[in-house]
């Protein structure tokens, strides 16, 4: 068993990372207790509402880095070429170079999506409208903007997806070389 967590905060990263080997479904308490090293009684004193109040922490917890590292940079550079730069820098750390599945996906994939829909279509709406924003801003017109930006959200949730199935991270790093160049190519 792992040496138990005490604050609330370090719970998280290990709550995520059980939640993304296991799904919400598979991720029973004897596996988050194993992860925590907290018994049933410490993890209820930490979110009461169990397991549904874990994932929906851990995805706010989430979106809150995305919001800091990603959504607010994007939305408010004044250089917009500089901040989808960072956004793919930050996207391939995040991701561990994809090592790391997106949890917000996982959830959107899995039986439990109607729980967290709510969650995790703003997430996906954010970022989405975050990067079609600074897409404008570098003087793409605003369909071309927003189909490049779905398309960079695609990209990077199906890279995520194949480099896991082929066990070849590489496939996601490559997706990622070539994402800043494609997002902010001049129109044809």
């Amino acid at each position: 068993m792992a040496k138990p967590v005490v604050d609330r905060a370090g719970l998280l990263p290990l709550l995520a990372e059980v939640f993304r080997s296991h799904g919400y479904e598979g991720a029973t308490l004897a596996l988050i207790s194993q992860a925590t090293g907290l018994g049933k009684g410490s993890l209820y004193h930490f979110f009461p509402g169990g397991k549904a109040q874990m994932a929906a922490d851990v995805l706010a917890e989430i979106d809150g880095w995305f919001e800091v590292h990603i959504f607010a940079p994007l939305r408010e550079s004044d250089d917009p070429a500089r901040a989808v730069a960072a956004m793919v820098g930050a996207v391939d750390s995040y991701f561990r170079s994809g090592h790391r599945m997106c949890l917000v996906g996982v959830i959107a994939l899995g039986a439990s999506r109607d729980t967290f829909a709510a969650q995790v279509q703003d997430y996906f709406k954010r970022w989405n409208d975050a990067l079609a924003l600074a897409l404008r801003r570098s003087g793409l017109s605003a369909s071309a903007a927003r189909r490049r930006s779905t398309d960079a959200l695609i990209t990077i949730q199906g890279a995520l997806v194949l480099a896991r199935a082929s066990g070849d991270s590489r496939m996601f790093g490559q997706a990622m070389a070539e994402m800043t160049t494609r997002l902010l190519a001049k129109p044809d």
